[in-house]
């Protein structure tokens, strides 16, 4: 790791980082149009961003900068594949691991581990389910479009949130934070599918002003807290999502990961560290499927 990761991991630690992420809702969410489309400029100059993918015109038809970092992309420009076998990419991003969970063990980085378990931070049938099965982690840069899309079709079950810390997700950090993604806060969504159980963890992390789904609507930043079982129910929101539906969006760039139980599915074999990935794209084929 070089001296430069180590030294922004080093800040990472002694700065407040809950305080820096509400002072970034805020400012995402000014509405003072010099000020909000100077932000915008200035992000999409700076990290590149494709504005050829964005319908209608940049800055002007976003009321602020969040509503930019969220936005919604032209009809058309994120196909999803139809192939009845395929589990696609929830959103685009780059590899950051992918693999074969081991017994109960997720590789984050080069000589670091964490446990289903402690990611799930939920009753222990639920790790159990997963246990020797697949997972994908994917990180959102911040030039990527920042919407997360269903892998398959299927029907919501349970959504969790758990409060943690907000530690940087980028490449910098990841190697230098053990158990970064168990310690970072997440909602844990859990699906039905045809093709068995699926669970797709949305992780916030430093600058993650919030995480919002059609489910529970925005979710501030908790530090502490008990693990909060979203009331499916009382929200009276369809639990069904087709393949590609829309599940949710971080406001400010964290990671995703996918979890998929063993003998579900077989990887794509191009899935490597620092693979880039497009949202409606396979990334496994499922075996087994029904007839």
């Amino acid at each position: 790791m070089s001296l430069r990761a180590r030294l922004f991991i080093l800040l990472q630690y002694l700065l407040p980082r809950h305080a820096l992420t509400r002072v970034a809702y805020r400012l995402a969410r000014i509405r003072v149009a010099a000020v909000k489309n100077a932000l915008i400029r200035v992000f999409i100059r700076v990290y590149r961003v494709d504005v050829a993918e964005v319908e209608g015109p940049v800055p002007q038809r976003f009321p602020s900068f969040n509503d930019f970092f969220v936005r919604e992309l032209r009809a058309g420009a994120r196909p999803i594949d139809a192939s009845a076998g395929s589990v696609v990419s929830p959103v685009d991003g780059i590899v950051s691991a992918a693999g074969r969970i081991e017994r109960h063990r997720l590789l984050q980085a080069k000589g670091l581990h964490y446990t289903l378990e402690e990611l799930l931070a939920t009753d222990l049938d639920d790790a159990r389910t997963f246990r020797d099965g697949a997972f994908v982690t994917l990180y959102l840069a911040p030039r990527h479009y920042h919407r997360v899309h269903a892998p398959l079709a299927g029907r919501l079950t349970a959504a969790r949130y758990v409060p943690g810390d907000l530690f940087s997700v980028n490449a910098s950090t990841v190697p230098g934070i053990p158990k970064l993604f168990a310690r970072n806060e997440r909602l844990v969504c859990h699906f039905a599918t045809d093709s068995g159980p699926l669970i797709v963890v949305l992780v916030g992390a430093l600058n993650v002003g919030s995480i919002g789904t059609p489910w529970s609507g925005e979710i501030r930043p908790r530090r502490r807290g008990v693990v909060e079982e979203l009331d499916l129910a009382r929200r009276g929101v369809d639990p069904g999502v087709a393949k590609g539906g829309l599940l949710g969006w971080f406001n400010m760039g964290s990671t995703v990961i996918v979890l998929l139980p063993p003998g579900a599915c077989d990887l794509d074999g191009d899935l490597q560290r620092a693979t880039q990935v497009v949202m409606g794209r396979p990334i496994a084929t499922l075996r087994n499927l029904s007839p």
